[in-house]
């Protein structure tokens, strides 16, 4: 657990990320390093039922293999990513964040987990 810990460290020390959560495709927390009024269950809970939705739009629309699901809210935003078939990746930024630094941020980060599950 340190050692997914130590990577969402990193990604959360990157310029606009607030937080992030590595939860198991069931939806249970394996790790996290979020803001401290956020619930870890809820996040794991909502981000692998929306990994799984994605998944399946992509598919019936017939998208290819879903990569990342980016919801904007008035407040920043929530950039879900799956992490092999094992794991989902949520990552919560500031409205002022650099996506395209934060996809920068999250792929490196999803590189080392897909390494260590």
């Amino acid at each position: 657990m340190a050692q997914y810990e130590t990577v969402l460290n990193e990604l959360v020390k990157a310029t606009g990320i607030e937080g992030a959560s590595l939860v198991s495709m069931d939806g249970l927390p394996i790790s996290s390093v979020l803001p401290p009024d956020t619930e870890e269950d809820k996040v794991a809970a909502m981000s692998a039922a929306l990994l799984s939705l994605g998944e399946r739009v992509v598919e019936e629309l017939k998208k290819g293999a879903l990569e990342q699901i980016t919801i904007k809210g008035n407040h920043g935003y929530i950039v879900i990513t799956g992490i092999k078939e094992d794991a989902v990746l949520t990552t919560l930024t500031s409205e002022e964040a650099k996506l395209g630094l934060v996809y920068i941020e999250i792929k490196k980060a999803k590189e080392k987990l897909e390494s260590m599950l």
